[in-house]
């Protein structure tokens, strides 16, 4: 295949991989922070918020993100009485999706660096005069985030790959117009532009993760 038509297609795959580039920023910066106040609420002294988000997080985890995608773009306008005001843009609904499912994951990322906190760190906080406040932000938040780091990188780069899924849901990001040049074009070529375009954005993540990890080791 030429190299004329790669550049002929790349345009809209391009196009599509913004769509992709925008669904990860959205979910990552709204997702991580409902993350982390999942933790908390699981965590929870008050048994009914921490049996809800346990609840929450058993149920967004046990299920197939498809399926959740689905629900909400296709099921919730078909619920009786409040479906008519449910219909979301499909975007919007894929982001809600997205949204509600990572952050379900993080939640397990960050309980899980908490957990790895020795209680040592929590009695030398009090030596140290540290009030709970203190002992949250400066010696316990500091700690968790630099062990779920890897974690929180490893999740990033599943999110990447997952936003493939919009296909499902008729959002036109990168797969989509990988498979309407396959099959226009009848060539697969289109498809491993679509996968190296994905190795890239991927292998950018990496590198800014490692930096970020670099970084938190150093201080």
């Amino acid at each position: 295949m030429s190299f004329d038509y790669i550049v002929s297609i790349l345009g809209p795959m391009l196009e599509g991989a913004q769509m992709t580039v925008l669904l990860f920023l959205v979910c990552i910066i709204v997702s991580i922070p409902l993350g982390f106040l999942l933790t908390l609420s699981v965590r929870s002294s008050f048994k009914p918020i921490s049996w809800f988000a346990q609840s929450y997080v058993y149920v967004m985890r046990g299920t197939p993100l498809l399926l959740q995608l689905l629900f909400i773009c296709f099921g919730l306008p078909m619920l009786p009485v409040i479906g008519e005001y449910l219909v979301l843009d499909r975007f919007v609904a894929a982001c809600l999706g997205f949204i509600l499912n990572y952050a379900a994951y993080f939640a397990e990322i960050f309980r899980g660096g908490l957990l790895a906190i020795d209680k040592g760190q929590y009695e030398a906080a009090q030596v140290l005069g540290l009030n709970k406040w203190q002992t949250t932000t400066r010696v316990v938040l500091p700690q968790m985030f630099r062990i779920a780091l890897p974690a929180v990188a490893n999740e990033s780069v599943t999110l990447v790959k997952d936003t493939a899924l919009l296909y499902a849901v008729a959002v036109p990001e990168l797969l989509h117009f990988a498979q309407t040049a396959v099959n226009r074009d009848f060539t697969i070529v289109p498809f491993f532009v679509a996968g190296i375009i994905y190795l890239i954005m991927t292998l950018i993540l990496t590198f800014v993760f490692k930096r970020i990890e670099q970084r938190f080791k150093f201080e």
